[in-house]
């Protein structure tokens, strides 16, 4: 056969195996039509997702009681009886919620320990998302997996709870609630927690656990779901970071492990209006079910009193099957590839196959290739980020059009490695390369063992690598089908990577990708390095690569279902008499700007506590507001005396308007002790010290606009000077403004706090004097008060 032709049948084999590594990571369909009552359906399932779906229910809103209404009954038309857990939690974020937790339980035979099935039935507040994807989706996959496992009378030792958590989205309340007050937390032995970051892609199994992944591990692979979509690298990453899903309560609180499983494509979906039954994608909730029902059936029998661990295993999924070991292997496992591969090379050396030399000579295309990829798609997306402003305003970091220009800048830097070693490489010298990407790998697979253990299956392309030179040393020519083969278990490792950095971290992990293309494409050089006209090759790539960044520009503008996130608050300064309009976007558009005008500033001022966010967003412009007439807060002080050298606080604090939450703010400088906020202190208070991030004391979301009593102590010296703002959801519909309904093309912004009014009044109040009998007479009232309050909401 003739190179060129090679070349071409090579590069369709090349993408077929990359399409079936794609096509294998979840189903391709789901199941519809007549589907018999003993099977799961996704159709079915569907239904509660649209149901549940049809409009925001965050907690708070009218919608939030309507869900959890739907949610109990559908559990008692199973033939379950329903519980609800009601309860007060102050978070670890200082979010203080009331909840009510929906509890159902299914006795076993002989239980080990119970399994509990997990998901959160409250959607993501300020943008009033429907929350099809972020949480509906869970709901309706526990729904019908129990419905199917029940249909069946399944045969099960383990007791089987369902807990369908409140305000996971406001600090994972319910969850903590559940796992630390709920005398069931004691009996539960694993969870399986259901969850979205988007409403597209497959979903991927992390476990979580305070001791080794081990036991997990194997029972997950014994449990053999369908399409597994892991790996020990994502673990390793997620336990660095603060972990922040339903499942961390019942780690944190209640040292119970367990699984979470989530999809996180189209993330830019997530926490908005956008995350709708119309844009929520049924495969996923196919793939979801795949792990619900194999878990189910294997958990349900399985001892659960021997999860617990000390032992931690590698793990990672591919189209043809799921594999793990343990990480004692990792260093034996390298020693051995690395002493196959001297062995090979010094062979290679003998028979005059491999040139001393030329393998110096090989770092030089293979360090130019992933410099100047990294270089070109840094600055790359820089530079687009530049020509396009109005990227900056989507908070998730993914654009409508990222997709598009993931695969630009991959087929750009594959495009520059094959002109990079067009240069260097020639066919007789592409034995000696190949050295040089083998021996990198192997310096990367040291440093992994060392810092990053769960990533130590990247040793498995690195075998690999070394068993195509032995093949070249051997057989003592290349065969580039021979080589494709053998390179097809590093395609399976590697190349979901190249798009999973951008999707699950942002397109600012671009640079990563393209670094990781020119790595596994220096592992791909037998296959590469015998293309006849590399060049030509790296042409063609550059020029697709420039059509994929022409579709990206035509994708760039906002419409319908695709809309440009966009955010304007109203804040009255109650001290000062002062209004402004604020807003948290970088690039203002014909919305805003009715209210921003043409060339905004910001009042810093607005700035000083600003209200707490996902991304850490504060104002970009401001501008002044016409005063409307919105009752101010009042504080009403319980107790204020002086005892030794603290002063014991006690205030109240009601909104006198509809209020969705109430933030309290004070100088980081002042120290704060024994705070509880409506007799509660915070879930992971230690000592008396009150723990806070920066200028935030607490953020309270009331139900029924409950009023927040603050119980606190601070030194007698120390000045009370605290600001309160009070938020209501309601400035669109708010009827002293005629705002108008934002154009098709615009969305609220997700992760801050939009479309609000805000009324921010100052707390303060001068020390008394120490009068100890007024302060055994307040402290009686106060516990009255507090007593009082109690009554009043059983």
């Amino acid at each position: 056969m003739k190179k060129n032709y090679a070349s071409l049948l090579i590069s369709v084999l090349l993408m077929g195996i990359i399409w079936f590594i794609f096509h294998r990571m979840m189903p391709s369909d789901y199941s519809k039509g007549d589907v018999p009552l003993s099977e799961f359906s996704t159709e079915r399932a569907l239904k509660h997702v649209e149901e549940i779906s049809k409009k925001p229910h965050y907690v708070g809103s009218p919608n939030h009681p309507k869900v959890m209404n739907y949610l109990e009954k559908e559990l008692q038309k199973l033939g379950l009886e329903t519980q609800i857990q009601q309860s007060t939690i102050l978070s670890k974020w200082n979010n203080l919620v009331e909840t009510k937790n929906i509890t159902a339980r299914i006795k076993g035979s002989d239980s080990s320990k119970a399994l509990l099935l997990l998901t959160h039935f409250d959607s993501a507040p300020h943008t009033k998302s429907p929350g099809a994807s972020d949480d509906a989706n869970g709901l309706a996959v526990i729904l019908e997996g129990i419905r199917t496992f029940l249909h069946n009378k399944s045969t099960h030792k383990n007791d089987i709870i369902i807990v369908f958590s409140d305000a996971e989205e406001l600090g994972l309340n319910g969850a903590y609630a559940f796992a630390s007050e709920h005398p069931w937390a004691k009996e539960v032995g694993l969870v399986i927690n259901l969850e979205a970051r988007g409403t597209a892609g497959p979903s991927m199994m992390l476990a979580e656990t305070n001791y080794g992944n081990a036991n997990l591990i194997k029972g997950f692979a014994e449990a053999n779901p369908k399409f597994p979509v892991s790996n020990s690298l994502m673990y390793s990453i997620y336990k660095m970071l603060p972990n922040d899903t339903d499942l961390t309560a019942f780690r944190e609180k209640a040292d119970i492990p367990g699984y979470n499983f989530a999809f996180i494509d189209d993330h830019f979906d997530y926490h908005t209006i956008q995350d709708n039954f119309e844009n929520f994608t049924p495969e996923c909730l196919e793939h979801q079910s795949t792990y619900l029902m194999p878990l189910l059936a294997h958990y349900s029998n399985a001892d659960l009193n021997e999860l617990k661990t000390d032992d931690d295993h590698v793990y990672f999924s591919s189209p043809i099957g799921f594999f793990h070991y343990p990480f004692s292997w990792n260093f034996p496992l390298l020693i051995i590839a690395f002493v196959l591969f001297l062995g090979v090379v010094t062979i290679g050396l003998g028979k005059h196959l491999l040139d001393f030399k030329e393998i110096i000579r090989g770092f030089a295309p293979l360090f130019l290739s992933i410099i100047l990829v990294g270089l070109v798609t840094f600055f790359g997306w820089e530079m687009i980020q530049s020509l396009y402003p109005q990227y900056q305003d989507m908070l998730h970091k993914f654009t409508y059009n990222g997709h598009s220009y993931i695969a630009a800048f991959v087929l750009l830097s594959m495009a520059i490695c094959f002109w990079i070693y067009a240069k260097f490489t020639k066919s007789k010298l592409m034995p000696s390369h190949f050295v040089a990407p083998l021996f990198l790998w192997f310096i990367i697979n040291l440093l992994i063992c060392i810092y990053l253990e769960g990533a130590a299956f990247f040793i498995i392309p690195a075998y690999f690598g070394v068993f195509i030179l032995g093949f070249l040393v051997f057989k003592e020519k290349s065969n580039p089908f021979a080589s494709l083969a053998l390179s097809i278990p590093a395609l399976m490792i590697l190349v979901p990577f190249i798009q999973l950095f951008p999707i699950g971290l942002g397109l600012k992990m671009l640079a990563g990708s393209a670094v990781l293309v020119a790595l596994t494409f220096a592992l791909l050089l037998p296959v590469f390095g015998d293309y006849s006209k590399k060049a030509n090759w790296g042409t063609f790539l550059f020029i697709i690569s420039i059509g994929f960044f022409i579709k990206a520009h035509f994708q760039s503008d906002f419409e319908k279902g695709k809309g440009k996130p966009n955010s304007l608050v109203y804040v009255y300064d109650a001290d000062n008499d002062k209004a402004n309009w604020a807003t948290y976007d970088k690039v203002l558009d014909n919305w805003t700007t009715n209210y921003l005008g043409e060339n905004p500033s910001l009042d810093k001022n607005l700035n000083k506590f600003g209200l707490s966010s996902k991304y850490n967003s504060g104002y970009s412009y401001s501008a002044e507001a016409p005063r409307k007439n919105f009752a101010e807060p009042t504080f009403t002080f319980l107790r204020d005396t002086i005892v030794g050298n603290q002063r014991a606080i006690t205030v109240k604090i009601e909104a006198n308007k509809n209020a969705n939450r109430i933030d309290v703010f004070a100088s980081e400088k002042l120290k704060i002790h024994h705070l509880k906020a409506n007799g509660i202190k915070n879930i992971n208070q230690e000592g008396s010290f009150y723990k806070r991030k920066k200028s935030n004391v607490l953020n309270y979301y009331p139900i029924n606009n409950k009023p927040l009593t603050l119980s606190f102590q601070i030194h007698k010296d120390d000045k009370l000077d605290m600001d309160v703002m009070i938020s209501s959801f309601d400035l669109l519909e708010n009827q002293q403004f005629s705002i108008p309904k934002r154009p098709d093309a615009f969305i609220p912004m997700p992760f801050v706090l939009t479309d609000a009014i805000i009324v921010k009044k100052k707390l303060r109040k001068s020390a008394p004097k120490k009068v100890e009998i007024i302060e055994k007479i307040e402290t009686a009232i106060d516990t009255l008060i507090i007593q009082k309050d109690s009554l009043e909401t059983n």
